[in-house]
């Protein structure tokens, strides 16, 4: 499984603008959670478990689950 590594940073999309990317750096992570930082912005995500199994990738979601929210992989690494 590809994992999300500390101190890596890794880019999601938006499903609304194709040209609009965020970056996130791994400032920490556990098990079951990561911290990702954006500019002055802080979040401590779980990781997705039914996303790993699936797609064999772990995957956050930083901005919370709803209809078309952005998902970071660990595939995607900037």
């Amino acid at each position: 499984m590809i994992s999300f590594e500390v101190g890596k940073k890794y880019t999601h999309g938006w499903i609304g603008d194709s040209e609009l990317f965020t970056t996130w750096e791994v400032i920490a992570r556990t098990a079951k959670t990561i911290t990702i930082k954006h500019g002055d912005e802080i979040r401590k995500r779980r990781i997705n478990k039914w996303y790993a199994e699936h797609y064999n990738v772990e995957a956050v979601l930083p901005y919370g689950e709803y209809s078309m929210c952005p998902v970071l992989t660990a595939a995607k690494e900037d």
